[in-house]
């Protein structure tokens, strides 16, 4: 297999691929998989998502390293596949169907099992005949024998893994216990005893595939919203060729430079420049704003992203594999991923386990045959109860579905989380300080009253400001709408634009001396022959920055206003927010040390900036969040990113961090409060191997039905 379309590079020389695994159940199986490739002297880094089944793997050498980690995990037992989505959905398909069938088996066996059981339990030897009673008992192992060896395929397959590693998992104590049932049955049937279990082995079998694929069909509702991402970049795209002709391709096979052509309706298939004709896209996947947005020749489109009124062509920049759309979906991977405080300890507890669980069967066999006087049947199925009711599988699925379900909802509203812990660190916020420029205002200033000013003036005004990417002489250029004049203008660093006879700069520097007390931004024109005239400039607040500003407050979370900006134009913007603790002039290293004394006294801190400009202050705090344009999400430094107008996802965010913790404590204290009950009841004897199949799997779908609760939130929770 060509795996060069699979691997990524990154600036620091290391590559990585993104596999999905087949075959995992359990937490188990994660830490064999993960500590096999992390003992590979190449590998920097393996994380394996127990509920989406994705494996990430960063190394450092050559490319054809990639087939050696997937022989490794095939060698162990696994499927390791590169990761495509179609592949995905295959898998979790085939694998439900076969659960299912399992499932359809065993219920068919289990009732004419039961059949059959009804007269050995309504009567005994004397009654029924010792013969006729063992004929019933070869009937059961005839239905049984074939049945566990079918259904129990799920189990052992897994269990064999593990034990071809010297590891155990989950599956392996359930293996042994539905063996142990089996074959003590087959035994005493034998021997003309007067117990079998095959009804037994059989209906446990039935309790455990029914919860089995109940998780794994709860597992694909809480599909990572990366996978939903990446089925956008699967189909086909129209190419272009020189000659005119066009040709039907798949997305994976879209190179650079190619022309695209997109119908009305159709899913843009790379990122790339538009050539001819005007339309409007629906980039809500993108940016996460509903309203559809115009572009015309020259616009930077996006993969993902739809064409929705008119027939366009494009020119490919970046083809799918290295578009805007697949640096988020594995920046979100990598938050989904990422090892917070609590996915660390569960995947310690879950190591614990396996030489737990199996000391604590052996020791209740040894308690019930040796103290407790019991038959050796009677304690081998105690100790097989208690091999099925320890599981590991609510822990080890307490914190990943809820990452995952976070991170999808978050992103469905235009929140990109770029750190898995980030989440964690925001639901414990204090404080939250706040840039000003482009974060609590728009960063885009407007002229104010353009109408005032003489349609010459603001044209030569114009003319100069077309020379110059600064904010103020944008502002201008966007207020102009005529004819620009031909000038010889050059761009002076910290001043303005000159031309003969003409300059367009700060005050000083067009020799003005007279001052301002308002707090309008300004740039002057001055030009031979002619007045000076001052243009004035606002930068519009966040329509809701007022009331997020508030409601922050209103829930005990100091608000702070370090800007770089004049202090009477800070002021005036903290006095309309209602933050009263605000600086001015500061540089990026001063809003550093204001951060570091706020931790120091013992503050978590909430950083809201720039993610471009402010990287010092945003490293500094506890969690920081940035907003972005499509164009810098990956570039940007801060923990979560969120686009938009609206300072809201702030808020959005906060709430959905702390929903989260609270369900990540409450999914531990249920994983740890059923083993607690039911763990001692199962050594006691209280507990029947069928019990003990409902109580395990029903955990599981406890905990991921406690997660489902995040998509249930309300906003103003």
């Amino acid at each position: 297999m060509n795996l060069a379309p699979f691997i990524t590079d990154d600036e620091n020389g290391d590559r990585s691929i993104h596999l999905l695994v087949d075959g995992m159940h359990c937490p188990s199986c994660v830490a064999l998989i993960e500590g096999a490739l992390k003992k590979q002297p190449a590998v920097r880094s393996a994380r394996l998502n127990l509920s989406t089944k994705r494996l990430n793997i960063i190394w450092h050498g050559a490319a054809e390293l990639g087939e050696q980690w997937i022989s490794l995990i095939t060698s162990m037992g696994y499927r390791a596949v590169p990761f495509d989505p179609a592949t995905s959905q295959t898998m979790e398909k085939k694998e439900e169907s076969f659960l299912l069938r399992c499932l359809a088996v065993a219920g068919f066996a289990s009732g004419n099992l039961m059949l059959f059981s009804i007269p050995l339990w309504s009567s005994d030897s004397v009654e029924m005949g010792e013969a006729t009673r063992t004929f019933f008992h070869w009937l059961q192992a005839a239905i049984a024998i074939p049945a566990i060896a079918y259904c129990g395929q799920p189990f052992y397959r897994s269990a064999w893994k593990a034990l071809k590693e010297f590891h155990t998992n989950m599956d392996v104590p359930i293996s042994v216990a539905v063996l142990l049932a089996t074959l003590m049955s087959l035994f005493e049937t034998a021997t003309f005893g007067a117990h079998s279990y095959f009804d037994s082995a059989v209906m446990l079998l039935f309790f455990l595939l029914i919860g089995r694929y109940l998780e794994a069909r709860a597992r694909g509702r809480a599909r990572s919203a990366a996978q939903d991402l990446l089925q956008m970049m699967t189909g086909f795209a129209t190419v272009l060729r020189d000659d005119g002709t066009q040709e039907s391709i798949h997305l994976a096979d879209i190179t650079e430079g190619m022309v695209l052509t997109i119908a009305a309706g159709e899913k843009i298939g790379a990122d790339g420049t538009l050539l001819s004709g005007d339309s409007e896209i629906d980039s809500s996947l993108i940016t996460g704003e509903s309203l559809p947005q115009k572009v015309g020749v020259g616009s930077a489109l996006f993969a993902g992203t739809i064409n929705l009124s008119s027939p366009i062509t494009l020119r490919v920049t970046k083809p799918g594999s290295r578009s805007l759309l697949s640096e988020i979906v594995t920046m979100m991977e990598t938050a989904e991923q990422s090892q917070a405080a609590y996915v660390t300890l569960a995947d310690r507890i879950s190591g614990w386990y396996t030489p737990v669980v199996h000391i604590l069967a052996a020791a209740t066999f040894l308690g019930w045959f040796f103290l407790g006087d019991a038959q050796w049947q009677v304690a081998l199925l105690t100790a097989a109860t208690v091999l099925i009711i320890t599981c590991p599988c609510a822990l080890g699925l307490a914190v990943p579905v809820v990452q995952v379900l976070a991170s999808g909802r978050l992103m469905r509203r235009g929140i990109l989380l770029k750190s898995g812990s980030a989440l964690e660190r925001l639901a414990t916020i204090t404080h939250a300080v706040f840039d000003k420029t482009g974060t609590l205002t728009m960063g885009r200033p407007e002229l104010l009253n353009k109408g005032r000013y003489p349609a010459t003036v603001i044209q030569r005004a114009a003319s100069l400001a077309a020379h110059s990417k600064h904010p103020l002489s944008q502002a201008i250029t966007r207020a102009y709408n005529g004819p620009l004049l031909t000038l010889n203008a050059k761009e002076i660093p910290g001043c303005g634009i000159e031309a003969p006879g003409m300059r367009l700069g700060k005050a000083s520097w067009c020799g003005i001396t007279e001052s301002h007390s308002d707090t309008a931004l300004e740039l002057w024109l001055t030009s031979d022959g002619a007045e000076p005239t001052r243009f004035t400039f606002a930068d519009q607040l966040r329509d809701d920055a007022k009331q997020v500003i508030a409601t922050l407050q209103q829930r005990r979370i100091g608000t702070e206003l370090l800007s770089g900006d004049r202090a009477e134009v800070v002021q005036h913007i903290a006095g309309q927010l209602g933050i009263e603790q605000h600086e001015a002039a500061l540089s990026p290293i001063d809003k550093s040390a204001r951060i570091a004394a706020l931790k120091a006294s013992g503050a978590a801190v909430l950083m809201v900036g720039d993610g471009l400009n402010d990287a010092p202050s945003l490293a500094a705090a506890t969690v920081s969040m940035s907003p972005a344009s499509a164009m810098d999400i990956t570039q940007n430094t801060a923990d979560i990113v969120f686009q938009g107008e609206q300072l809201s996802p702030v808020l959005t965010a906060w709430r959905t961090a702390r929903f989260s913790q609270v369900l990540v404590k409450e999914n531990f204290v249920l994983a740890i409060l059923y083993n607690a009950i039911a763990i001692p009841l199962a050594v006691a004897g209280y507990v029947t191997p069928l019990i003990a199949a409902i109580a395990m799997s029903g955990s599981s779908l406890l905990v991921i039905a406690n997660a489902m609760r995040l998509n249930l939130m309300r906003e103003d929770a």
